[in-house]
C-alpha cells in the first residue's frame, strides 16, 4: 500500500461517520440518525454562535441596503416555503423545536443559500434570480440546507476537522521517533487529510440532498425538481472543479442520487397532492432545454 493511501485509510478510520443502523420513519428515505461524532462537539454553543453570526450579517446586509424588507414579494415567497417545510423538518432533530427559525433575503449575485446550527437560513437573490428558481426548487433548496443543520453538520465537522490535526501531528510525531523527516511525513499525511475531509464533506452534500428530499416532497413540493435544478446548476457552472477536488459532488452524481431516491419521496409527495403516483404530471420547469422530468 502507498504512503498517502495508508494515511488516507488511518484517517477513515480515526475520523469515520459512525451512523444509528434505525430508520428514522417507516415511510421515506432510509437513514440512520446524526454521526456519533456530532455528539463531540457543544452544538449548543454552536447554535448560539450561529446566531450572533447571523445577526451581525442581517445588520451589516440592511445598512448596505442589502437586506430584502417583510413586505418584499421574494421575502415573503421564502417565508411562505419555509413555513410548510419546517413542521416535516422536526422530526430529524429533536432540538430543532426549540430553535428560533428565521429566514431572510440578502441582494447579491452570489448563487447560495444556507441554513446555520438553529434554523437561521438566508438566501441570495442570485441564486433565485439566475436560477430561475421555481416554489418546487425553491423548496429543494432550501430543505436540503435545513438538512445540514438538522444533521448537525457542523459540528460533526469541527470534530473531524480536529481529529485530522491530530492525525497529522501524530504521523509527525511517529516519523520522527522511527528516524524520518516529519516535515515530509506530515505533509504527505497532510495532502491525504485534506483529500479525505473534502470526501466526508461531499457525503455531508449527499445527505442533505436526500433528506431534503423528504422534507420536500412531504410538504408537497415535487422532488423531482432536484433534477432540474442541478440540470440548471449545471448550465451555469461548467467550471466546477473535478469531483475529487471538490466539496460537493458533481451535479450528474447528484441527479443519479435523486433519481435513485424518487421511489422512496414521490408516494410522500402524491400523499401531500391527494393524488395517485400514476395520476401525477411530468415536471416541467421553466427553462428551455430542460426535459421534463417523469416517474417512474
Amino acid at each position: 500500500m502507498k504512503l498517502h493511501s495508508f494515511f488516507a485509510a488511518v484517517l477513515f478510520a480515526t475520523v469515520g461517520s459512525a451512523f444509528a443502523q434505525n430508520a428514522t420513519s417507516q415511510d421515506g428515505v432510509k437513514i440512520g440518525g446524526n454521526s456519533f461524532l456530532s455528539k463531540f462537539a457543544p452544538v449548543g454553543a454552536l447554535e448560539n454562535q450561529a446566531a450572533m453570526q447571523y445577526a451581525q450579517t442581517m445588520q451589516q446586509a440592511e445598512k448596505q441596503h442589502a437586506l430584502g424588507p417583510d413586505n418584499h414579494p421574494q421575502v415573503l415567497r421564502l417565508r411562505a416555503i419555509a413555513n410548510k417545510l419546517i413542521p416535516y423538518s422536526l422530526k430529524w432533530n429533536e432540538r430543532a423545536k426549540q430553535w428560533k427559525w428565521e429566514i431572510n433575503l440578502l441582494g447579491s449575485k452570489q448563487i447560495n443559500a444556507y441554513c446555520m446550527p438553529g434554523g437561521k437560513i438566508a438566501f441570495y437573490s442570485g441564486i433565485l434570480d439566475t436560477l430561475k428558481l421555481t416554489d418546487d426548487e425553491v423548496a429543494i433548496v432550501m430543505g436540503h440546507e435545513i438538512a445540514h443543520a438538522l444533521r448537525e453538520h457542523g459540528a460533526e465537522r469541527a470534530v473531524k476537522s480536529s481529529a485530522a490535526n491530530l492525525f497529522v501531528k501524530g504521523v509527525e510525531i511517529f516519523a520522527g521517533a522511527k528516524g524520518y523527516d516529519p516535515n515530509i511525513a506530515g505533509s504527505i499525511a497532510g495532502g491525504a487529510a485534506n483529500v479525505t475531509m473534502l470526501k466526508f464533506s461531499r457525503d455531508n452534500e449527499t445527505e442533505a440532498d436526500i433528506v431534503g428530499l423528504d422534507i420536500a416532497a412531504r410538504a408537497g413540493y415535487d422532488p423531482r425538481a432536484g433534477v432540474a435544478l442541478w440540470q440548471k446548476m449545471g448550465m451555469v457552472n461548467k467550471g466546477a472543479p473535478p469531483q475529487w477536488l471538490s466539496t460537493h459532488p458533481a451535479g450528474q452524481n447528484r441527479i443519479a442520487e435523486i433519481r435513485r431516491h424518487l421511489p422512496e419521496v414521490m408516494p410522500l409527495y402524491a400523499k401531500a397532492k391527494a393524488l395517485s403516483l400514476n395520476g401525477i404530471a411530468p415536471y416541467q420547469t421553466n427553462v428551455k432545454g430542460i426535459a421534463p422530468v417523469t416517474y417512474p
